[in-house]
């Protein structure tokens, strides 16, 4: 099985860890930004490519820019 693209790995992982600070749990981010918890968790896990909307919408929540979560890209 190849590894998960490098860019859902950044992605995922920066968005864990402003949720993490912001003190959310993924439920909670989810209610925020109005999506599926599900949905959030497989983009932190790197298992989905995330639009731009939907970043808009985490990014929102978590009072950060999209920047913020994809600056190591």
């Amino acid at each position: 099985m190849p590894s998960k693209p490098l860019h859902r790995r950044i992605v995922g992982a920066t968005i864990r860890k402003h949720r993490e600070r912001a003190g959310l749990s993924l439920e909670k981010l989810a209610e925020k930004s109005d999506l599926h918890h599900n949905f959030i968790g497989e983009v932190e896990r790197a298992n989905l490519d995330i639009s731009v909307g939907s970043l808009l919408k985490i990014a929102t929540a978590l009072k950060v820019r999209v920047r913020d979560l994809v600056g190591e890209l």
